[in-house]
């Protein structure tokens, strides 16, 4: 247990120092700046403003439980036409067999007509 904890706490250091190392690079230094101002101006505006944050996570919700709803729905009406698919095939398949077999039996018919009249 004890090398688990070393382990953890030796990548934590590892990534501070990697970190501090990074900013000893000015581009980056003015990069870093700028993206710790941008994120601690939006995290001033929604402690000041909470509710509105409130309301953008309930429309969100809103919307994510209306998308889930609508997928649940379009699946089983695929669901059902593939039922509908299932039941409906043999007799297609019946339906084309017969066609088949009185195209066949006809064809022999002429064929034969065409024979015996030659």
């Amino acid at each position: 247990m004890t090398k688990k904890n070393q382990f953890w706490k030796g990548m934590l250091i590892g990534a501070l120092a990697g970190g501090v190392i990074s900013l000893f690079d000015k581009p980056t230094r003015e990069t870093m700046k700028g993206h710790v101002k941008n994120v601690s101006g939006k995290v001033g505006y929604v402690i000041k403003h909470p509710g509105e944050m409130v309301e953008k996570v309930k429309e969100t919700a809103a919307t994510i439980i209306s998308t889930v709803e609508q997928v649940g729905e379009d699946f089983s009406f695929v669901a059902e036409k593939v039922d509908e698919l299932r039941d409906l095939t043999p007799k297609v398949t019946d339906a084309i067999k017969e066609a088949k077999d009185t195209f066949t039996h006809d064809d022999e018919e002429e064929l034969f007509a065409e024979k015996q009249s030659q």
